[in-house]
């Protein structure tokens, strides 16, 4: 069995290492998205509710809250997480990119098909 040079097992670990910060960075989109989305059903639920007392949760207590300071921080709450989730999927993108340059390099370090054809032209 071939011995896989250092340098490519240097890459080969760069790579590795990369792909584990894109699925850190899925999950914490999906995280997101979830966050987003439960601001979003509690603000439709909100549309319809009258004037009566409203609750939130904040930490581990329950406190009594107007509507429209509920509704504003709903809101806000919503915005940030579609900002944050625009965020990750440029760093998501820019890591996808990378991580198939660096699957081309090593192919070609180990001498994969990824190289271009060579020309018999000498």
């Amino acid at each position: 069995m071939m011995d896989v040079p250092k340098q490519v097992q240097d890459k080969l670990a760069q790579f590795q290492n990369l792909q584990n910060q894109l699925q850190m960075i899925a999950v914490q989109k999906q995280q997101l998205m979830l966050q987003g989305m439960d601001s979003e059903n509690a603000l439709k639920e909100m549309e319809g509710f009258g004037d009566g007392k409203i609750y939130r949760m904040v930490g581990s207590i329950i406190l009594e809250t107007k509507k429209d300071e509920c509704v504003k921080k709903l809101s806000d709450d919503k915005e940030s997480s579609q900002a944050k989730i625009s965020v990750l999927e440029k760093q998501e993108k820019k890591m996808a990119s990378k991580l198939n340059e660096m699957r081309v390099e090593i192919q070609a370090m180990l001498g994969g098909r990824e190289q271009p054809p060579k020309t018999r032209e000498q």
